[in-house]
């Protein structure tokens, strides 16, 4: 188990570029959403930001897009301070340039 200071340490190189292979989505709609997540927060993502998106990443294409849009709200094993974090840096990084 990681301790706290490890899950907020920075994520290095090699898991940042796995993270982004594991994001890869099968909607156009949702692989916008992740590129400008990564443009925005690649350099100051934390580990315990990194297993939260994975977390978002094990969703269908379909509940993540729904959930991107507002459409759902996060429900079960999503309901965590972690995830909902990063669902909303998800969110804003759509409206940003």
């Amino acid at each position: 188990m990681e301790t706290q200071d490890q899950l907020d340490s920075p994520l290095d190189e090699r898991a940042l570029s796995k993270l982004r292979w594991r994001c890869r989505r099968g909607l156009l709609e949702n692989d916008l959403f992740i590129e400008r997540f990564f443009a925005r927060h690649s350099t100051t993502l934390t580990v315990r930001q990194a297993q939260a998106l994975g977390v978002l990443m094990d969703l269908s294409d379909n509940d993540l897009l729904d959930l991107l849009l507002g459409r759902k709200n996060p429900e079960g094993e999503l309901v965590r301070d972690d995830v909902t974090q990063v669902l909303g840096m998800l969110k804003a990084a759509r409206t940003s340039n």
